[in-house]
């Protein structure tokens, strides 16, 4: 487990119920993380997509978003909106990723959020990786599910920006949805940064922590 004052990760998990979820709640932290550990080490598991052209576009924008790094994506064919009625193929497949992998630092959706697909997938983490970090990202939408996080990457303008510039690149199949904008992007980038003293960051939930304080 990553612990306070322990350094940075060399090996992260990535989990996304869609394309894109991912890149949306984490991609500045994959940008400042990989940049500042080459090589590191980021298995991505996504639940749905697989075989059209959303997993092409999950795969070219996460090795945008995880430069230098070890990247290992796997992208399923569960049907998007359906997760609860799939829940034991979701669950198999974060067992295997889990029996796979020993992370320093997993991402994943919020255990709050209101989509059921990310929801579920986020209720599933904790029982695979149990003595882990485990960062709850935050996904904009019409939901209002926006909440008080308790933890914050600060991002610099420089990858805010190229956060935005990559979202916008990666996924023109989503470029038609109204929230799918630099707008709302750079606007919750700037909220979260306000709350932890910076000009942009990304937050997130934390339910568990070990710190190492000494001794």
């Amino acid at each position: 487990m990553i612990r306070l004052g322990a350094g940075r990760p060399g090996s992260v998990v990535a989990v996304g119920a869609h394309c894109d979820d991912i890149a949306i709640g984490a991609g500045g932290t994959l940008l400042a993380l990989c940049r500042a550990r080459p090589g590191v080490r980021v298995d991505a598991l996504v639940l749905s997509g697989g075989g059209s052209d959303r997993e092409q576009e999950e795969l070219a924008a996460l090795t945008a978003f995880c430069p230098g790094a070890d990247l290992r994506l796997t992208v399923l064919k569960l049907a998007d909106g359906r997760f609860p009625s799939q829940w034991e193929e979701a669950k198999a497949a974060v067992e295997e990723l889990r029996a796979r992998t020993e992370p320093d630092l997993v991402l994943a959706p919020r255990t709050d959020d209101a989509h059921q697909d990310h929801r579920g997938l986020a209720g599933l983490i904790p029982t695979a990786f149990r003595d882990h970090l485990v960062l709850g990202y935050e996904i904009v939408k019409w939901d209002g599910d926006l909440g008080r996080m308790t933890a914050y990457q600060p991002l610099s303008p420089q990858t805010a920006e190229q956060k935005v510039r990559l979202l916008q690149e990666h996924y023109p199949s989503q470029r038609h949805r109204p929230w799918y904008d630099r707008e709302a992007f750079l606007g919750l980038a700037r909220i979260r940064g306000i709350e932890c003293h910076a000009r942009y960051a990304e937050a997130f939930a934390v339910t568990k922590l070990t710190l190492d304080l000494g001794d």
